[in-house]
């Protein structure tokens, strides 16, 4: 790959980020403005008939709304919604089901966005973006709003990188875009002379790949690559690179995608007693890392109580708006809020400031990273974890002041979903599955991640790859070790025959439960797939768009069949998941289960991913003469799927339908015909036995 042009590639990021903030923000408009609230209700996205219990402030001095049920409808528990904590909302006067639109534009105006902080069955708490606002009265609604705070934090980066000059780029900088090479590292670093010096290993029990990576990533001067394929233990050798590097004195900032893949880090380090500090909103953080955030040590540190006596005085002026209706007294009440606000900052900052700057390990997503809090802070290693589910231009928001960095991930796993239409639009189906391309800049698109980048810049000299892995049984493991990971992979001792009869409780032997891999094929076209519209997520009570998703009764009752008899044989339903690459089976397969196995765990291949479960039944749905797979043909997105069980992979599938998708499929199909036990299922009989 050649080098990369810095103000070519930022201008091009720019104007993908754009459409595909554009998409983002039309689905969701689309979606408010063609339904109904109670339409919108029952799609999930917003929850009616609400009203303003109580008011408090909250950190950096928002308001904070508690809501519940207006009495007049019952009061008592909120109804069934999709309203997640750390979701964008916006709280509004509920209209009237004769109001016009322009009086429904005139309540959305009056309305206030802010951020859910908790979901309880009976209250829902909002934190308010703006400062000074008035809570509408009367009976309101909430509903989900698209998110832009991360496009603008990577349209800021993108912005500063194409105005750098070439005296402003830094040697790292140079080697992420091909301008300038690697250091050149040492043969052999487990040489204590000329390697990384003597470790003294906190963790014992780390096999040799994960020693040679920390080597690696701890040598390395500009950029290494840490590649985990599933199971393989990327967050425990992240863990010990972590506390290895604080044994040198140096300072990190530990990044990821998403809040999750940064508390996963938190509560892996929380053992060890590292002075440590989360950034991010308190909504949007497991409850187990909270006694590490800002806004929990902003309250309970040292330098937090000088800052406790305005938060009270806050609350009293808060508490004492709502029990006035007298326009003086609301605006003086007003007033002193505003200078009790200047003054709270000034003291939040100060606290804040010294938090961090005291902190050896600042944790935060990507976009989080891009915060006032980090303006100026220095640090020596940034690591980025699930690196390769990150678009490249949410990595720079950290990035852009990084000397050296360790990116770690699976580039053969599904990169981050893009919606925009340009990107879809362009989409060209190879043999070996989907490359979305941009025709400004070949191979550039917002699904190229910076792992993915550097690999094909650099080639494998920046890469170390982890070999061992421990969750899958070896016949499981094998077909994608061979696939995808150069037959590399090898399953640890402990877990290489393990299967569901060695559960640490009692499960019986039968023809499922000694078995590594089952493979149902439904081949013969006795198992046709339907084409779904919208109405089946309506009928399957979830309200979900499905558009043109794909679905397989016979195969949802064959999935069905198959976890009953796992559960009849003892295995617990919350041990066995149920994945489908689409959302219409999906539906179906929530309305025949759920209920019948409280516990199991359903979802879409996508959604799974990072994952694991003792059992994992895979519905792959596709089955039509003109043998067409679709997106099924994504060799990621079967990667994903078909390495998440531990003791027992059930594949359903039609063999002449998906192994006619392209060579990948021809060759996964012959694997299971010749690994699995194989089983070819009869209609009619499968009916009589799922009812």
């Amino acid at each position: 790959m050649k080098p990369t042009d810095i103000p070519t590639f930022a201008a091009n990021q720019l104007t993908l980020l754009d459409a595909e903030l554009k998409a983002e923000l039309e689905e969701t408009s689309l979606l408010v403005s063609q339904s109904s609230p109670t339409a919108l209700q029952r799609a999930g996205v917003a929850i009616l008939n609400l009203q303003v219990s109580s008011q408090r402030t909250g950190l950096g001095g928002k308001t904070v709304i508690d809501l519940e049920l207006d009495p007049v409808v019952g009061g008592g528990d909120i109804p069934e919604h999709g309203i997640r904590t750390g979701d964008i909302v916006s709280v509004q006067e509920q209209p009237s089901g004769s109001a016009k639109k322009k009086e429904k534009n005139e309540l959305v105006k009056k309305g206030a966005d802010g951020v859910v902080l908790k979901v309880s069955p009976g209250t829902v708490a909002v934190a308010l973006d703006k400062e000074e606002v008035d809570v509408p009265g009367g009976k309101l609604w909430l509903v989900k709003l698209a998110n832009d705070v991360t496009y603008k934090r990577m349209n800021q980066t993108m912005v500063r990188m194409q105005k750098l000059t070439d005296s402003e780029y830094t040697p790292f900088m140079r080697v992420l875009f091909g301008l300038g090479s690697p250091s050149p590292l040492p043969a052999d670093l487990s040489n204590s002379d000329t390697g990384v010096g003597k470790i003294e290993w906190i963790d014992s029990s780390l096999n040799g790949s994960q020693k040679d990576a920390i080597r690696f990533a701890m040598a390395s001067r500009e950029i290494a690559l840490i590649h985990g394929p599933p199971g393989t233990g990327k967050t425990h050798t992240l863990i010990e690179l972590i506390l290895q590097i604080l044994q040198r004195k140096l300072r990190l900032l530990v990044c990821g995608p998403s809040n999750i893949s940064v508390d996963n880090i938190i509560e892996r380090l929380a053992p060890h007693k590292v002075p440590m500090i989360r950034l991010g909103h308190p909504a949007r953080l497991l409850p187990s890392v909270l006694n590490h955030s800002l806004d929990v040590l902003t309250r309970t540190s040292d330098a937090a109580a000088i800052v406790q006596d305005i938060r009270k005085e806050m609350d009293q002026k808060q508490a004492s708006i709502r029990k006035t209706r007298n326009g003086r007294e609301r605006r003086a009440i007003y007033g002193d809020l505003k200078e009790l606000r200047k003054e709270f900052r000034e003291r939040e900052r100060g606290c804040v400031d010294n938090l961090v700057r005291e902190s050896k390990v600042v944790l935060a997503t990507l976009h989080g990273a891009g915060g006032f809090h980090l303006k100026n802070q220095q640090f020596d290693v940034i690591i980025i974890d699930e690196a390769s589910q990150a678009l490249e231009a949410q990595c720079w928001v950290p990035l852009l002041a990084a000397s050296k960095a360790v990116l770690a991930g699976d580039h053969l796993q599904l990169p981050p979903t893009i919606k925009s239409v340009n990107s879809k639009s362009k989409a060209k189906v190879s043999t070996e599955g989907t490359k979305f391309e941009d025709k400004k800049s070949p191979g550039i698109t917002l699904e190229t991640t910076l792992f993915d980048r550097l690999l094909a810049l650099h080639g494998e000299q920046i890469k170390r790859m982890l070999t061992t892995q421990y969750r899958m049984h070896e016949k499981i493991m094998a077909f994608p070790s061979k696939e995808l990971y150069d037959s590399k992979l090898q399953a640890a001792d402990s877990v290489k025959t393990r299967l569901l009869i060695e559960l640490p409780y009692e499960v019986r032997e039968t023809e499922d439960t000694k078995e590594p891999i089952v493979f149902y094929d439904t081949q013969g076209g006795e198992f046709p797939e339907k084409t779904e519209d919208e109405e089946v997520g309506k009928k399957a009570g979830k309200g979900m768009s499905l558009g043109e998703s794909k679905s397989n009764e016979l195969e949802a009752s064959l999935v069905k069949l198959h976890v009953r008899n796992l559960v009849d044989a003892g295995v617990k339903a919350e041990d066995i998941a149920v994945v489908t690459p689409y959302n219409a089976q999906l539906a179906i397969l929530s309305q025949l289960l759920k209920e019948q196995f409280p516990g199991i765990e359903l979802g879409s291949v996508d959604g799974f991913q990072g994952r694991e479960k003792e059992a994992v039944i895979v519905s792959l749905v596709r089955s039509n003469a003109e043998h067409a797979v679709g997106f099924l043909g994504e060799k990621r997105r079967l990667n994903v799927a078909m390495t998440r069980p531990k003791r027992h992979l059930c594949v359903i599938g039609d063999s002449e339908t998906v192994g006619r998708g392209n060579k990948f499929l021809k060759r996964w199909m012959e694997f299971l015909e010749e690994n699995a036990d194989l089983r070819y299922p009869d209609p009619s009989d499968i009916l009589e036995r799922a009812r």
